[in-house]
C-alpha cells in the first residue's frame, strides 16, 4: 500500500495541492465506511504527502455528515504521523481580520451529531485532551506563515476554535456568546476531527482560514455565501503555500509530539477481554500494544 508520512486535511475552496509531484490516486476501506473522497497522494518537498478533501473534491458532503473516522483510519493506514488541518472559518475578534490565518491551541465543542470516538464495543479508552492540538505542529505552522509574509494575511498564533454543527451559520446571540467566552474563531469541522486524530495518535494542528468577521460585527455585512466564497479562493491559493513550507520543516525536522504515544496509557480494558471483531477494527491503532 501506498504510505505517506504526513497528511493534510484540505477543507471548504482545498480541493487539491497543485505543487504534488508524482501523483497516485488511492481510494481506502475502512470499518467505519468509506472516506470522504479517494486520497491524492504525491511528492512534496522531497516527501509522500497524503491529501483529502475534507468535504469531497466537489464539495457534495455537509459538515455533519464527514466520515471522520474513516478519514483519520484511513490516515493510519496510510502510515500519517503528522496532518495539516486547513479550514474555513469566521472571526470573533476584531484584530482577526478576513485573509487572516489563525493557529488555534484550543476547541470549544458545540456539536451535536457527531461520534467522537474510535472506542466502545468492547473497549474502553480516555486520551488526554486539555491541549488538543500539538504545540510543535503548531510552531511549525505559524512559523511557515510567518516566513512567508503572505500580502494581507496576518498570522495568530494561539486562540480557541468553536466547532458548531452547522450547516447554518451562526445567529447573532451566538456569535456574541462565543465573543463573550473569548473565543478566536468559529468553524464547523475540527471536532471531532482533532480528537479522532489524538486516538489515532496522530500529532494534528489546523490553519483556520479567516473568511469573514461571522454576525458579531455592526460594520460589516452578516456572513454571505458570495463574500465567503471570494475569501475561499484566495485563503486556498496561500494555505497551499503555507503547507508546502510546513511540509519542509516537517521533513527536515520531524517533531516528536505527545499525540504519537497517546494510547500508551489510556487503554483501560484488558486486550484478553476486548471482542476480537473490535480488536481487528481497531488493529491498525492497537497492533503496537498487542
Amino acid at each position: 500500500m501506498a504510505q505517506a508520512k504526513i497528511g493534510v486535511i484540505g477543507g471548504s475552496g482545498l480541493y487539491q495541492m497543485e505543487a504534488l509531484q508524482d501523483v497516485e490516486e488511492v481510494t481506502l476501506e475502512t470499518p467505519f465506511g468509506n472516506p470522504s473522497d479517494a486520497f491524492i497522494i504525491g511528492t512534496l518537498e522531497g516527501t509522500r504527502v497524503a491529501f483529502l478533501a475534507r468535504h469531497g473534491r466537489n464539495h457534495h458532503l455537509l459538515p455533519t455528515e464527514l466520515p471522520f473516522r474513516a478519514n483519520l483510519h484511513a490516515m493510519k493506514q496510510l502510515g500519517v504521523e503528522y496532518i495539516i488541518s486547513a479550514s474555513a472559518v469566521g472571526s470573533l475578534k476584531e484584530e482577526v481580520n478576513p485573509l487572516d490565518m489563525v493557529i488555534p491551541d484550543q476547541f470549544i465543542d458545540r456539536t451535536r451529531n457527531r461520534i467522537n470516538t474510535f472506542f466502545g464495543d468492547g473497549i474502553v479508552a480516555h486520551v488526554g485532551f486539555a491541549d488538543p492540538v500539538c504545540e510543535k505542529l503548531g510552531d511549525i505552522l505559524y512559523d511557515s506563515i510567518a516566513a512567508l509574509q503572505l500580502e494581507e494575511v496576518t498570522p495568530h498564533r494561539g486562540g480557541s476554535y468553536v466547532c458548531i454543527e452547522g450547516p447554518a451559520f451562526s445567529t447573532k446571540a451566538e456569535s456574541h456568546l462565543y465573543r463573550s467566552w473569548g473565543a478566536t474563531v468559529v468553524g464547523m469541522t475540527n471536532v471531532p476531527e482533532a480528537k479522532l486524530a489524538r486516538e489515532a495518535e496522530i500529532a494534528y494542528s489546523t490553519i483556520a482560514l479567516v473568511t469573514d468577521y461571522d454576525c458579531w460585527h455592526e460594520d460589516h455585512d452578516s456572513v454571505s455565501v458570495e463574500m465567503v466564497i471570494e475569501y475561499l479562493k484566495k485563503n486556498a491559493v496561500n494555505a497551499q503555500k503555507v503547507i508546502q513550507e510546513a511540509v519542509r520543516r516537517i521533513k527536515e525536522n520531524p517533531p516528536q509530539s505527545e499525540a504519537h504515544s497517546a494510547l500508551k496509557y489510556a487503554i483501560l480494558t484488558p486486550f484478553h477481554q476486548v471482542p476480537a471483531e473490535t480488536k481487528q477494527k481497531l488493529n491498525v491503532f492497537l497492533q503496537k500494544y498487542l
